[in-house]
């Protein structure tokens, strides 16, 4: 078999048209690593190297478009090279071109993913801490990334968090509601001393929900109870939906003098 013709094409790859009519859209360093000419002779072992040279480089472009899209850790990159079939040498021979061009550095790359994720996303620092361990980053440079991170900037992003939540959970008692926000911000990555400071600073008044749920109750238990077993029972009721008891006391000892 011979090489007929070599076109560049509009994408920069290269199409070799050989005289059997077959063709090969490739790429120059493939051209160049197998010294391809006009009118050279090509056999089977040629042929196989070409297609599997072709192949390499399909993939390390696929992976150069992937990090144009964002950037990736040298994790990430060594999972998707194990989903292709490249050995191992040729694997790390990707990474290490890489790594030398500056494409793949797990520093840069952690520093990016905490930056987004604390500004762009609900994500705590414990979050961050735990994704970044997730895709094998150093332990010293994931501590150094955590610890520039603004605290200010932590407890701004925490307070807006909790006051949504406080905004949209009319229907819970103080008490629900506390544990509730501890709960959810917890397991998205804030400090729970930090959740607690900030609501307990907010003075969240939950006295029209108590009023609304002892509405509830009063109507739902009047035809059963009366006078001293109804406001037990109706206290008793608020007491496990959470209300502090001296808010309820003080809520159904204002209710009787009325």
């Amino acid at each position: 078999m011979k090489i007929e013709h070599i076109k560049k094409n509009n994408s920069g790859k290269y199409t070799i048209k050989f005289d059997n009519s077959e063709k090969l859209v490739t790429y120059d360093d493939v051209i160049l690593k197998n010294k391809l000419l006009y009118n050279r002779e090509i056999d089977n072992n040629i042929l196989k190297n070409l297609y599997e040279d072709t192949y390499y480089y399909d993939i390390y472009n696929k992976i150069i478009k992937m990090i144009s899209t964002r950037l990736r850790s040298i994790h990430e990159i060594k999972n998707y090279l194990n989903k292709n079939n490249l050995n191992e040498k040729e694997q790390q021979e990707i990474i290490n071109k890489l790594l030398e061009v500056g494409l793949l550095n797990d520093f840069v790359f952690a520093k990016a993913y905490a930056s987004d994720k604390l500004y762009l996303s609900n994500y705590g620092p414990n979050k961050i801490y735990s994704d970044l361990k997730e895709h094998q980053i150093d332990d010293d440079i994931i501590n150094q990334v955590i610890s520039a991170l603004s605290e200010d900037d932590i407890r701004e992003k925490l307070v807006k968090l909790i006051n949504k939540k406080i905004k949209n959970n009319h229907k819970y008692s103080n008490y629900i509601l506390k544990q509730k926000v501890i709960n959810e911000l917890s397991f998205s990555g804030f400090s729970k001393d930090m959740i607690i400071d900030i609501f307990d600073s907010l003075e969240v008044k939950d006295n029209s929900n108590l009023e609304r749920e002892y509405d509830k109750l009063y109507i739902k238990y009047s035809k059963k109870f009366k006078d001293y077993e109804l406001f037990k029972k109706i206290k008793e009721k608020l007491y496990q939906k959470g209300f502090d008891i001296n808010e309820i006391n003080s809520f159904m000892n204002e209710k009787n003098n009325d």
